[in-house]
């Protein structure tokens, strides 16, 4: 009796570790979805996309219009003071009312495309943010009209 009592006692105790190594494994966490969030700062802040704009190569006379687009990552209004073209081709906008945190908001410009030739002009932004003047960069080729070939006399 006591090797019936104490064999079952074994199996029991070998069914069950056998159950618990079968047992389904965790489950694996999903990956990380990489999000760069903009980093805080104290006071207002700006952080934009990207600070360059390619145009690539365009058409002489196509459409010049771009925009910039940028977040407040501070915790106080941000205040666009000036945005200021490096010459008169490169005609910058700005938003004429304070970018609250966390809020986007947009710097236009517009570029001259009936300038043929490469390109590369600079917007300067003037913020209330604790960080110096933020310089952006538009670059591009504008092609000329293609030339037509002059008939050939016979």
């Amino acid at each position: 009796m006591k090797k019936i009592a104490l064999f079952a006692l074994v199996a029991c105790f070998g069914i069950t570790a056998a159950n618990a190594q079968a047992a389904k494994p965790a489950k694996k966490a999903a990956p990380a979805t990489k999000t760069e969030a903009a980093p805080k700062v104290e006071g207002p802040g700006i952080m934009f996309d990207s600070e360059t704009i390619d145009y690539g190569t365009i058409q002489k006379g196509a459409e010049g219009k771009r925009e910039f687009v940028f977040t407040n990552n501070g915790n106080k209004p941000l205040i666009i003071t000036n945005a200021t073209g490096s010459c008169g081709c490169t005609v910058p906008t700005k938003p004429t009312e304070p970018i609250m945190p966390g809020q986007k908001g947009v710097i236009g410009v517009k570029y001259d495309t009936n300038r043929v030739g490469p390109f590369s002009k600079t917007v300067t932004v003037t913020t209330n943010a604790s960080e110096t003047a933020k310089t952006l960069t538009i670059k591009g080729n504008v092609q000329g009209e293609e030339v037509k070939a002059a008939p050939q006399k016979s």
